[in-house]
C-alpha cells in the first residue's frame, strides 16, 4: 500500500455569499485543477442567526452539481422545476444543475440557533453540461453507516467504501464522499483510489495526516529523512489536499477527529467559470448569461 503524502494544508477563509451569509470557504473560485472534478467547498457552520438567515435567494446554476450536507438546523429549498422541501440534520441533497436550474436555499437554525452544513460543487464533463437537471434527496436514515472494530465511524454518502455503497448514484465524476469519525488516539488507514484527486476537510477535533508508514521513526541514514517526514497536524476548518497514493493515514488527536473525505476522477477539461455557471469555453459561458437575460435559460 502507498500512503498519500499531504500536498497542502489550507485553512478555510471567511467569506460572504448569497444575501449576506457568513461562511468559510475551503477552496473555490481560482485555480482548482488540483481538486478536479471538484470546484468549491463551503462550510456554512454558524451559531449567529443574523449571519445566515438572509440565505441564498433565487439564483441560477448550469454545468455543475451541488451537494448540500446538513449537520444542524435545516435548509429550505425550492426550484424552477417545482421541487420544494427541507434538508434536515444528516440529510444530503445532490442537485445536478445540468442545462440550467434556478433555485433558492434558505437556512433555518435549530432551537439553539445553530446552522451547520457544507456545500460542495462538482463539475460536469462537457458531454453532460446540458443534461436535464435533477435532484437526489437522501434522508439521514438511508445513508449507510459503518463502525469498525476500533470505533471508527464512517457515513457513506456517495461511492463505495468498506463493502458499502452510498445512496447517491449516477454521478459523472464517480465521487466518493465520506463523513469519517476516528476515536481519540487511534491511527487509521483509509483506502482511496490511486487515480483520484482526494482531500479531507476537518470539522471537529484534530489529528495528523501521515506522510509515511512510520512517520515518527528516527532515520539511520540522512537520505531517510525524505521517508520519515512528521505527519501534518490539522484542526477544525482545515483542508488537507493529498498527493497520489492508494490510502490516507490519519492519527487522531486527544479529542478524536471528524472529517469529510472526498475523492473523484479528474475530468481534465477546460473550465470557463463565472459565479454559479461553469462551462468549458468563454463562448458557452457568455451564451448562458445571454440566455438568462433573454429568459431562455431554462430548457424544456
Amino acid at each position: 500500500m502507498s500512503i498519500r503524502p499531504v500536498k497542502r494544508l489550507i485553512k478555510a477563509k471567511p467569506t460572504m455569499e448569497g444575501a449576506g451569509v457568513h461562511l468559510r470557504r475551503a477552496f473555490g473560485f481560482g485555480n482548482t485543477t488540483e481538486f478536479d472534478p471538484f470546484l468549491l467547498l463551503d462550510d456554512f457552520r454558524n451559531d449567529v442567526p443574523e449571519d445566515y438567515l438572509a440565505g441564498f435567494p433565487w439564483h441560477p446554476h448550469r454545468g455543475i452539481e451541488t451537494i448540500t450536507y446538513v449537520l444542524a438546523g435545516t435548509v429550505e429549498h425550492g426550484d424552477s422545476l417545482g421541487n420544494k422541501g427541507a434538508i434536515s440534520p444528516g440529510d444530503i441533497q445532490w442537485m445536478t444543475a445540468g442545462s440550467g436550474i434556478i433555485h433558492q436555499e434558505m437556512p433555518k437554525g435549530d432551537a439553539a440557533g445553530r446552522m451547520h452544513g457544507f456545500q460542495l460543487w462538482a463539475n460536469l464533463p462537457s458531454a453532460l453540461k446540458m443534461t436535464p437537471p435533477r435532484y437526489q434527496e437522501v434522508k439521514s436514515p438511508d445513508i449507510p453507516v459503518i463502525t469498525d472494530d476500533d470505533g471508527t465511524h464512517v457515513r457513506v454518502i456517495c461511492g463505495h467504501f468498506w463493502g458499502k455503497s452510498g445512496p447517491v448514484d449516477g454521478i459523472a465524476a464517480d465521487p466518493t464522499y465520506l463523513d469519517v469519525s476516528i476515536a481519540p488516539g487511534r491511527r487509521k488507514a483509509l483506502p482511496v483510489g490511486t487515480t483520484r484527486h482526494a482531500f479531507a476537510y476537518v470539522f471537529a477535533g484534530s489529528g495528523k495526516f501521515c506522510n509515511a508508514s512510520d512517520p515518527l521513526a528516527v532515520p539511520t541514514e540522512p537520505v531517510g529523512w525524505a521517508d520519515t517526514t512528521p505527519p501534518l497536524a490539522a484542526d477544525n476548518r482545515s483542508l488537507v489536499l493529498f498527493d497520489r497514493g492508494d490510502e490516507v493515514v490519519v492519527q487522531a488527536g486527544d479529542e478524536g477527529i471528524r472529517f469529510l473525505l472526498v475523492s473523484g476522477k479528474p475530468l481534465e477539461e477546460p473550465v470557463a467559470w463565472y459565479g454559479p455557471i461553469v462551462m468549458n469555453t468563454q463562448e458557452q459561458l457568455q451564451q448562458a448569461f445571454r440566455e438568462l437575460d433573454k429568459g431562455t435559460f431554462l430548457k424544456k
